[in-house]
C-alpha cells in the first residue's frame, strides 16, 4: 500500500508543474491555483490508478475541468469586487510551477482580455497555446468535438488579437517601467506624459483591503496628472526592488521591509498602454 501510495506521489508531481500552469493561468490567483490542485491531488488519491491510461491525461482533464467550473464562480464574485480586478501576480523567474512551461498566456496583458472570455473559450486557448495540446486531446478534456474547439480556440485568437497592440521587448518594457517609477516618483509631469500612450489607462486593485482608486483612470494627460497628485506622500519611505513576474519586469515597492505593492507597465510601440498597481494583500504573497 505504501509502495503504490508513493508510486501516486511520483507520477502526480511530474505532472503537478503543467496542472499548476493551466490553474493559474486559468483563475489569475497563485493562491486558487494551488487550491485546485490540491483538489485533483485527493482526487488522484481516491482513483483506481490501474485504469489509467495516461496519467498526465487524466489529470489535465481533471484540473481543467475543475478550473472551468471555478472561474465561473470567480467570475460571479468578481461582480462585486471592489475597485478594478487585476491578477495576482506571480515570480516567474522562481516559480518552477509556472516557469516550467512557454510563457504564452501568462502576461498581464493576455490574461486581462482572456478574463473577458468564456471559460471554455479561455481553456481552449491556454491548453492549445500554452501547452500545445493537439485538437483532438483538447476536444475530449472539453467534452466537445475537434470542429468546436478549432472555432473555440480561432475565436480566442482573434479577441485577443484585436483587444491588444504588440508588446515591446522584455528589456524595453523594463526600461520603460524604471522609467516610470522614477518619473512618478519625482511627480515629473512632462516625462510621464512622453512615457504614456495617447489613451494610457491605469488600473489600481487595493480589493476594498488598501486605498487605491476604484475606477481606472483613462487618458495620457490624466494619468500622468493622477501620479503626479500623490507622488510626495506616496513614496515617503519607499524602497523600489525590480524583480520578475509572470515573465516581464514588475517594481516591488516596500516600506520597512514590508512589500505592499506591485506596479508593472505593459507597453506598445505608442508607449506604456497600462500601468497597473496590484496593492490588495491578499494578491502579494507569491511575489512579496
Amino acid at each position: 500500500m505504501t509502495e503504490e501510495l508513493d508510486d501516486a506521489v511520483a507520477v502526480f508531481n511530474q505532472v503537478r508543474p503543467r496542472l499548476m500552469g493551466i490553474a493559474y493561468r486559468m483563475l489569475g490567483s497563485h493562491a486558487e491555483a494551488e487550491d485546485l490542485v490540491q483538489e485533483v491531488w485527493l482526487r488522484w488519491q481516491a482513483t483506481d490508478r490501474s485504469t489509467v491510461q495516461s496519467p498526465t491525461a487524466y489529470l489535465s482533464t481533471a484540473v481543467t475541468r475543475l478550473a472551468i467550473n471555478a472561474s465561473q464562480s470567480a467570475r460571479a464574485r468578481r461582480e462585486t469586487y471592489v475597485g478594478p480586478w487585476l491578477p495576482e501576480p506571480v515570480d516567474t523567474s522562481a516559480d518552477p510551477y509556472l516557469g516550467a512551461e512557454t510563457g504564452e498566456a501568462l502576461s498581464f496583458a493576455v490574461l486581462l482580455v482572456l478574463e473577458r472570455l468564456s471559460p471554455t473559450e479561455r481553456a481552449a486557448y491556454i491548453l492549445r497555446e500554452a501547452f500545445d495540446y493537439p485538437y483532438d486531446e483538447l476536444a475530449a478534456m472539453l467534452q466537445s468535438t475537434e470542429p468546436a474547439v478549432r472555432q473555440l480556440v480561432s475565436r480566442a485568437r482573434k479577441r485577443i488579437r484585436a483587444e491588444r497592440r504588440t508588446e515591446v521587448s522584455g528589456p524595453q518594457q523594463k526600461k520603460l517601467l524604471s522609467a516610470f517609477i522614477t518619473a512618478a516618483r519625482s511627480g515629473n509631469l512632462a516625462v510621464l506624459e512622453d512615457l504614456l500612450a495617447k489613451d494610457a489607462i491605469s488600473y489600481s486593485d487595493g480589493g476594498g483591503a488598501a486605498r487605491a482608486s476604484k475606477f481606472p483612470v483613462v487618458g495620457q494627460e490624466r494619468v500622468a496628472k493622477y501620479h503626479r497628485a500623490f507622488h510626495k506622500h506616496f513614496w515617503v519611505g519607499v524602497e523600489v526592488e525590480f524583480s520578475t513576474a509572470n515573465g516581464r519586469a514588475v517594481a516591488l515597492l516596500s516600506r520597512d521591509g514590508k512589500v505592499f505593492a506591485v506596479c508593472t507597465v505593459t507597453a506598445s510601440a505608442d508607449g506604456i498602454d497600462e500601468v497597473l498597481w496590484q496593492m490588495n494583500p491578499a494578491k502579494l504573497s507569491a511575489v512579496a
